[in-house]
């Protein structure tokens, strides 16, 4: 009986060592990542259509043909003389060059306006956020978007995270690996921890094993 005893305490005791290295391992990984560049935004993005968008179509002296319709989940729009028009993908204003160039099949020189009224952003754009946040979700990006912005949506984080063990991957960097310091910036207000974000970041925000 007593034998039994002292395994289990043992069992314990070794996974809870186990544990204990995994996460130490995990923040070592972590922390040998390069801090994430203070300043990344583009200053010549420009906003990406996508599917769940809904875009405000104004065609000049033609009001019978302007109209607000939603991106489909296949990225084509659908309106009066245009069956299919691919939209994701596309800038509004070459969305709306394309649209010129579908019309003047029906009318003399149309010149036509695209304002995106509702955003969703194209997938390879969208920043996602995984792991400890309150909220975990993917999300629009838009232009100057900060860390600070991402986490004031996705409701902050949660009891159980490891904020300053969180990383930042950038696909349009080979899935180059960044270090950021959210609990910093959330829970003690160092705004030095803010960082701008790029169109494809996802942030990994992982759990605390103490």
């Amino acid at each position: 009986m007593m034998l039994r005893r002292l395994q289990e305490v043992f069992g314990a005791a070794f996974r809870w060592f186990v544990l204990g290295a995994l996460g130490v391992l995990m923040f070592g990984c972590a922390s040998s990542f390069p801090p994430a560049p203070t300043v990344a935004a583009s200053p010549d993005y420009r906003y990406i259509i996508g599917p769940g968008d809904t875009v405000n179509i104004i065609v000049w002296r033609n009001p019978e043909l302007s109209m607000t319709v939603p991106v489909r989940p296949d990225g084509m729009i659908a309106g009066p003389l245009i069956e299919d028009m691919p939209a994701m993908g596309k800038t509004p204003t070459a969305l709306g060059r394309d649209m010129e160039k579908a019309l003047g099949t029906f009318i003399r020189d149309p010149v036509v306006t695209i304002i995106v009224t509702v955003f969703k952003g194209n997938h390879s754009e969208q920043v996602r956020v995984v792991g400890e946040a309150s909220k975990p979700q993917a999300l629009p990006y838009s232009q100057n978007l900060t860390v600070l912005d991402v986490m004031i949506a996705v409701g902050g984080l949660t009891d159980f995270a490891d904020g300053n063990a969180a990383t930042l991957m950038r696909p349009g960097e080979g899935n180059q690996q960044y270090r950021v310091r959210l609990k910093d910036l959330m829970k003690r207000g160092d705004i030095s921890a803010n960082v701008d974000m790029k169109p494809g970041d996802v942030l990994i925000i992982p759990q605390s094993w103490f």
